[in-house]
């Protein structure tokens, strides 16, 4: 068998099937198998590819067969799937390769019984590409767009409604780029400037962020288990659109911060290099083998001042009423912000747990605020572009919280931006070019406060 479609079956089948999340899949597969490297980016450019498409190649499946999509045997499924991404998107692989191979694999794979079905569903394809044509014409744009685009039709409406359709169009193009290496320099033991000289130095291809002071856009690189800065923590991946948040923070050297929903930690050790390791960050989620990640990061960028704890965010408040100088919600949210960078999200979402996210982060603000000193700070922010879940949620907190006061956020970022005079900041992909971000800064008022 082909061993780059057979790695990208069995991933495929993985996030399927298992629920596994694309990228961990594909690393975890890509570790374990001896493959030469244009057999890797051939994987990778399968699995992500396949992945993106997933209702879109369903949709196009179901032109071709009789039977529903989901009664088809597991891993025959993911075989059509895989051959008819490479039919209908990838100009460079013949199409009798993908057919070819597809029979091999079906052979190879336990379901040869089902080899001449796959063989004539993908002729078929090769054959009849018309029947795969998406619906065009009055009352069919938003059906079309979705299709053509490879998002779920009912995210595409609610963005057509909420946006426009030229705005919903250009978000759609937004997410189906590549997306660059973001990664943040660890001020602890490095600067930007000498970074980039030891990014150049090791052969990759990098600029400096627009949004963040700490920030480089690695437009090229190597395998990132040998990128040497990053495993030797004078950097750390994280989004440029993300780095902004612990400058809005704006952590000092000697506080106490809560970092309520702190996993992996991107946002905690750079809290942590903004106040110089000095201080203590208490970095809280309700995974533990995912503050198992916070330490680790900590511990490679050489971070003393983050300790971690097991804790529904809900209870915070409870537990540390009144004690922090400056506490962070990163709420729990849809992402929809980000979804360039997770191919399979966009296919997990669903309208209904999207609906009862903002009850649940206006809990989770709720009980951070308790913890916030007189005169401290209480940061929220989430990595989507839902107005329910960011002005709504910070609107209904603020009605039912007068101690607070809403600052003006954008006079926290850190470089100069459109969003300077912002109240609260909303960063959209398809107008700032970054991931779609929102981020809000309060300020506890103290009895000096209320006087004035």
């Amino acid at each position: 068998m082909d061993k780059a479609r057979e790695t990208a079956v069995r991933i495929l089948y993985e996030v399927h099937e298992n629920g596994a999340y694309a990228n961990v899949a594909l690393a975890k597969a890509l570790r374990q198998l001896d493959l030469g490297e244009q057999d890797r980016r051939f994987v990778t450019e399968l699995v992500y590819g396949a992945v993106k498409a997933g209702g879109t190649l369903d949709w196009i499946l179901r032109r071709y067969v009789s039977r529903p999509v989901r009664k088809i045997q597991p891993f025959v499924r993911e075989i059509l799937r895989l051959g008819l991404y490479q039919i209908f998107y990838l100009d460079k692989v013949p199409a009798s390769a993908a057919c070819n191979t597809a029979v091999d694999l079906a052979k190879g794979m336990g379901v040869k019984g089902l080899s001449g079905f796959v063989n004539a569903v993908l002729r078929t394809a090769v054959r009849e590409p018309e029947k795969a044509a998406f619906p065009s014409g009055k009352g069919h744009a938003t059906e079309n767009l979705a299709l053509r685009s490879q998002h779920p039709e009912w995210l595409v409406r609610h963005w057509v409604r909420t946006f426009g359709f030229e705005a919903a169009e250009k978000l759609c193009a937004f997410d189906n780029e590549q997306p660059v290496l973001s990664v943040r320099a660890n001020t602890l033991r490095t600067d930007r400037e000498a970074l980039l000289a030891e990014l150049a130095a090791a052969g990759a291809e990098a600029e400096p962020s627009q949004w963040a002071p700490e920030g480089i856009l690695v437009r090229h690189h190597g395998a990132l288990d040998a990128l040497a800065p990053l495993q030797e923590g004078r950097c750390q991946v994280q989004d440029e659109s993300s780095m902004l948040v612990a400058h809005v923070v704006g952590p000092q050297p000697g506080e106490f911060i809560i970092d309520c929903c702190a996993a992996p930690g991107g946002k905690t050790t750079h809290m942590a290099a903004l106040m110089h390791d000095e201080g203590r960050i208490l970095a809280g989620d309700i995974y533990s083998h995912k503050l198992q990640r916070i330490e680790e990061n900590a511990a490679r960028l050489g971070i003393q001042s983050i300790e971690t704890e097991e804790i529904d965010a809900r209870e915070i408040g409870e537990q540390y009423e009144a004690m922090a100088d400056r506490v962070l919600v990163d709420a729990p949210c849809s992402g929809l912000g980000v979804l360039r960078r997770k191919p399979d999200a966009r296919w997990r979402k669903t309208q209904q747990e999207i609906a009862a996210l903002p009850d649940l982060q206006l809990a989770i603000l709720e009980s951070a605020a308790r913890a916030v000193k007189p005169g401290g700070v209480l940061v929220y922010s989430t990595c989507t572009i839902e107005l329910a879940e960011n002005q709504g949620v910070v609107s209904r907190f603020l009605e039912q919280h007068p101690e607070f006061e809403l600052e003006t956020t954008g006079h926290y970022l850190p470089l100069p931006t459109k969003h300077a005079e912002s109240k609260m900041v909303q960063l959209l992909p398809h107008i700032d070019g970054t991931d779609g971000f929102f981020i809000c800064r309060m300020k506890k008022m103290d009895q000096t406060d209320k006087k004035g």
